[in-house]
């Protein structure tokens, strides 16, 4: 019998951008992203959906990366991938796809491995493949782990992973434009990089919606999104709002109570207006998430 796994991640959004100091966060958020894979003993790793993904090669590195950890080289797997995070607009969906296939490959192989080391092993492989400047180890860790995460991502480190008020929305504005990474400038974001760190600041001290909101508007400037958007959500009562990643998505955090409103503010800036849940961090997470199959 064929080994198989599966693996499972949510999404996320941007609480700092951390391309311009190598300091980030992010909030898990109920989008998902699952994993399926076989073992080919023949060593070649195919993405069986790749007319659907496109670009292979994070899908490759990170079955490398994590099969190399486990001390399991030589081996190829099958992989195929299910999603419904919107790609290229700053939803995650390249860091949830890394962390699916990375807990996948190990479903299949039958191991474990401490979250962090993990983590950082899937942050080396994003950054190795293109689809991440920094590795991306906030975005990653929130779509694993749920909640709230500040990072230190070249260190590879979760400075902070808390829980926040499950009663909370997130309302996302997801414009029909994409943003690839592969081709992003990131000096473009060298004027902003010393308020960014205040933003960053900001967040240690858990504020983290003030945060989202000085990180969004700072980088809709400096990509030249328009920021109209996040002062309508914060007018319409939305306790914070900001580009997610480098956009274009808009996200805002609010009570139920203002969902619709904060939607309505949202809408007069683009149709496809989307509502999530928090994801928060399960007692015991990451555990469940590597026995999935």
């Amino acid at each position: 019998m064929p080994r198989r796994g599966v693996g499972e991640a949510h999404g996320a959004v941007s609480i700092i951008n951390a391309i311009s100091t190598g300091f980030g966060g992010a909030l898990g958020v109920d989008f998902y992203t699952r994993a399926y894979v076989e073992v080919d003993e023949g060593g070649e790793t195919v993405l069986v959906n790749r007319d659907v993904i496109g670009d292979d090669s994070l899908v490759k590195e990170v079955v490398r990366a994590v099969s190399e950890l486990v001390g399991a080289k030589g081996l190829g797997f099958r992989v195929t991938t299910q999603s419904d995070i919107p790609v290229a607009v700053g939803l995650k969906s390249s860091s949830s796809a890394a962390v699916a296939v990375g807990l996948a490959v190990l479903d299949a192989l039958g191991e474990r491995v401490d979250a962090d080391v993990f983590l950082a092993t899937v942050a080396e492989a994003s950054q190795r493949s293109g689809v991440s400047i920094t590795g991306a180890i906030d975005d990653a860790a929130a779509c694993m782990l749920g909640g709230v995460v500040l990072t230190d991502n070249y260190g590879r480190k979760i400075l902070r992973h808390e829980p926040v008020d499950q009663d909370l929305a997130v309302v996302i504005l997801i414009p029909a434009e994409k943003t690839y990474t592969k081709g992003f400038r990131r000096e473009v974001l060298t004027p902003i990089r010393d308020l960014v760190m205040e933003a960053f600041r900001i967040a240690e001290r858990r504020e983290y919606w003030r945060a989202m909101t000085i990180n969004g508007l700072l980088h809709a400037a400096a990509l030249n999104l328009p920021t109209q958007p996040i002062i309508d959500a914060l007018s319409a009562g939305a306790l914070g709002a900001g580009v997610s990643g480098t956009g274009p998505a808009i996200a805002a955090i609010t009570i139920q109570e203002n969902v619709e409103s904060v939607s309505a503010a949202l809408s007069k800036h683009g149709e496809n207006i989307v509502v999530k849940r928090i994801v928060n961090p399960s007692l015991d997470g990451y555990d469940r998430r590597i026995r999935l199959g």
